[in-house]
């Protein structure tokens, strides 16, 4: 029997745990009844669970033979703060709370795994699954690392997988080099003079302020970078002002920047300070520009060539060679694998959610984990574990 169809007979229980994940999502390191219920799941299955790893992360630990073999399988937990739309039987039932990313799917091809992994006992050495919170700019791969992750689970390689619309179910995406882009964040303060609308001349707007900012953003990815470096500068919070007559003091915006090349991150973040600092300076007001402040920047996700080729060797292996695309853009999406792609080597791939319907792209209201994609994504963990610890 292939793998394929042995994760085949646990399809079931996978769309199962999946589809309490959906019903009851729960955000960044808030992810505690999703913890308890993966611990009593993998406490069912034999393993050895450890908990508390920021705050609500689980890893759970199977040993087989006698190897000194050890890898990190990694899933993350946490849901999106949006609400969600459709008429899916287990639609969330946590208010403005929403598995939109897919987690959810991540989760039970995991579980799946280690059910399977924990019965057939088919390897020689040591597997480490990881169940992260707070991939979603909250950063809980830092936060599972700073806590010890990698010192009380001394894995040789950690290894990640996303699901992703466009690809077929049954396709995997899998490159060296970037996979997906950085993510920094910033603040801008601009302040000026509050004063009465009608009497715009005895203040500083900083509304018109902003306005000029935004647009001389835009010329830092068209007019400051190589055209052939990805970039993205997007503002996506505009804050200020209280009421219709009155020009206010100060107007804050945030937003979001990302490249393909860690080298040009220091680049735009010159930029954009400059930017804000002299448009607000020629206009008579002061900008305070802050990077990161709340300590969410993520690297490039950078696969290593060597473990780029294993995994891609385990797809072509389980799906055949025309099912695994290695010829496809890097998303300018962010994932915080990338952090522990920084301390381990390893691959992080993705695993197709079947074709776009309806826009229902990653964080759409509506979107919602394949399960179709569920014994494809299990059947790669077991067959990657079996190929590393052979």
């Amino acid at each position: 029997m292939t793998t394929f169809e042995s994760l085949k007979l646990l399809e079931n229980d996978m769309k199962e745990y999946r589809h309490y994940f959906h019903q009851y999502p729960e955000t960044a390191f808030e992810e505690h009844n999703t913890s308890k219920y993966l611990v009593k799941k993998l406490t069912s299955f034999g393993l050895e669970v450890h908990q508390g790893l920021a705050k609500t992360g689980v890893v759970a630990t199977l040993k087989v033979g006698s190897s000194d073999k050890k890898i990190a399988l990694r899933a993350d937990m946490d849901a999106l703060n949006m609400q969600e739309y459709g008429d899916l039987e287990y639609k969330s039932k946590n208010e403005g709370k929403m598995h939109g990313c897919g987690h959810d799917g991540h989760m039970a091809m995991l579980l799946g795994a280690a059910k399977y992994l924990s019965k057939s006992k088919n390897f020689d050495g040591t597997v480490y699954f990881i169940f992260q919170p707070a991939e979603e700019i909250k950063g809980g791969a830092k936060k599972m690392i700073e806590d010890g992750l990698f010192k009380l689970f001394e894995a040789d390689s950690v290894w990640g997988m996303h699901n992703f619309h466009g690809f077929g179910v049954g396709t995997f995406a899998i490159k060296s080099g970037a996979m997906m882009a950085s993510f920094d964040t910033f603040e801008i303060e601009i302040s000026g003079v509050g004063c009465h609308a009608g009497m715009p001349h005895l203040g500083r707007d900083p509304i018109v302020a902003s306005a000029q900012v935004i647009t001389a953003m835009q010329s830092i990815v068209s007019r400051t970078t190589d055209p052939l470096d990805s970039v993205v500068v997007s503002v996506t919070q505009i804050q200020g002002g209280t009421t219709w007559n009155v020009i206010p003091k100060s107007v804050t915006l945030r937003g979001t920047f990302r490249t393909l090349k860690k080298e040009v991150i220091s680049d735009v973040k010159r930029e954009i300070d400059k930017v804000a600092s002299l448009t607000c300076e020629a206009l008579g007001l002061d900008a305070k520009v802050k990077f990161n402040p709340e300590n969410s920047a993520y690297p490039v996700t950078y696969n290593p060539k060597k473990e780029a080729n294993i995994a891609k060797e385990v797809a072509k292996n389980l799906a055949g060679e025309q099912n695994v695309v290695s010829e496809f853009n890097p998303s300018m999406g962010a994932e915080d694998f990338s952090m522990m792609l920084d301390e381990k080597p390893g691959c992080f791939i993705w695993v197709g959610n079947g074709e776009i319907k309806n826009n229902c792209v990653l964080h759409n209201t509506q979107y919602d984990f394949n399960d179709d994609a569920l014994v494809w994504g299990a059947s790669y963990w077991v067959d990657l574990t079996k190929k590393l610890l052979n």
